[in-house]
């Protein structure tokens, strides 16, 4: 079939023909188009252009998807058909295109994931290349498939603000977490921001994937604890006894891990608490409001600031897990994130920490 003969062929089958002739004609088209694209001048692909925009509108789906198969990985493929076809409802017809088009531009794409079902978000996730623009409206509109897709994207650009998303839905999602920490594009501030949130489970796996990464790790169990430190809020048990008590054991030269041990394994939570806070310098209420927390963080910088022990910090940790208790996994990660924990970072936390409260309200003299 040569060009001259397409549109007089064209013209009989739309008029008269069935389904079956129809998808046949579009078949014989496109086989024509595809073996000459390459040497085709750029008025005889405007030509096929037209041509594939009239017959697309009275073709059926099956026809449809085909011909936007046959285009989608074709460099000079006519943008006019390609942008409609990726425009298209159905995915078996988009999909290829939105996936794999050089020639759709970025306005269709965005016009698509701001408009267009998953399926066609999912598909444009997995482009070759993708600007802050794109990646923001997936982000913002996707499902996790989508947002994990995105992620994994090793050419995906993110803004500012599309990394913020990133880090916000990686929130208790270790599968997402894992895919963005491991992206070298990631600024360290978000990088900080997601490890922090991060389960030690996948602390510990990222600790293991990228061993340069243990430094930052550490910097952000650092950063959780400084800000459950750093959140405090007036006690909610009554600790003036045990201040008695522990403050005369320090004054007097007593106060050493033996008895922050002992306090522990007895269930003296006011002695432990005021004990902690009284070697870290730092208010009792910041300790309580520590040992309220679901997540052991600050529990672990404290102890390893002060130089305790694992076998006296896992005597703590079980305290203060109280009749909810503290399974072997739990207590097996926390060992992991100690040892792996340098004092000079715990002690520098703490610091900070001091700092900071030291203007506080609730500060205590401890000296």
């Amino acid at each position: 079939m040569s060009i001259p003969d397409l549109s007089q062929e064209l013209d009989s089958a739309f008029a008269h023909g069935t389904s079956e002739r129809r998808a046949e004609i579009v078949k014989r088209v496109t086989d024509v188009f595809v073996a000459g694209a390459a040497n085709y001048s750029a008025n005889q692909i405007e030509f096929f252009d037209d041509v594939f925009v009239r017959i697309s509108e009275v073709i059926e789906l099956s026809a449809r998807a085909m011909l936007a198969n046959r285009l989608a990985k074709l460099p000079r493929a006519p943008s006019m058909i390609s942008r409609v076809l990726a425009s298209d409802d159905e995915i078996d017809v988009a999909g290829p295109l939105l996936e794999h088009s050089r020639v759709v531009d970025n306005d269709t794409l965005l016009a698509a994931a701001r408009t267009k079902s998953q399926k066609h978000l999912l598909a444009i996730s997995r482009r070759r290349s993708l600007d802050e623009s794109i990646t923001d409206v997936l982000l913002e509109r996707g499902d996790k498939p989508v947002v994990l897709s995105t992620a994994s994207n090793p050419t995906a650009r993110f803004s500012e603000s599309g990394y913020m998303t990133l880090v916000e839905r990686s929130a208790g999602d270790d599968e997402l977490t894992v895919r963005v920490a491991l992206r070298p594009d990631i600024p360290r501030d978000h990088m900080l921001r997601l490890l922090v949130r991060a389960s030690y489970a996948v602390q510990l796996k990222l600790e293991a994937a990228l061993p340069a990464m243990a430094d930052m790790v550490q910097s952000a169990v650092a950063e959780a604890a400084t800000t459950i430190l750093d959140n405090v809020s007036t006690a909610s048990r009554d600790y003036a006894a045990a201040y008695a008590h522990v403050n005369s054991l320090h004054h007097a030269g007593q106060l050493s891990e033996r008895e922050v041990a002992t306090f522990a394994a007895v269930g003296q939570f006011e002695e432990t608490t005021v004990a902690l806070a009284v070697l870290c310098g730092i208010p009792v209420e910041s300790v309580d409001r520590a040992m309220a927390q679901d997540r052991p963080d600050a529990v672990l910088v404290m102890a390893k600031a002060v130089g305790l022990s694992w076998p006296t910090t896992r005597a703590i940790l079980r305290m203060r897990a109280g009749a909810r208790g503290i399974s072997p996994g739990e207590l097996e990660q926390c060992l992991a994130i100690f040892i792996r924990l340098k004092s000079s970072t715990a002690r520098q936390a703490i610091e900070i920490q001091s700092k900071r409260l030291s203007g506080s309200r609730f500060s205590r003299n401890v000296a």
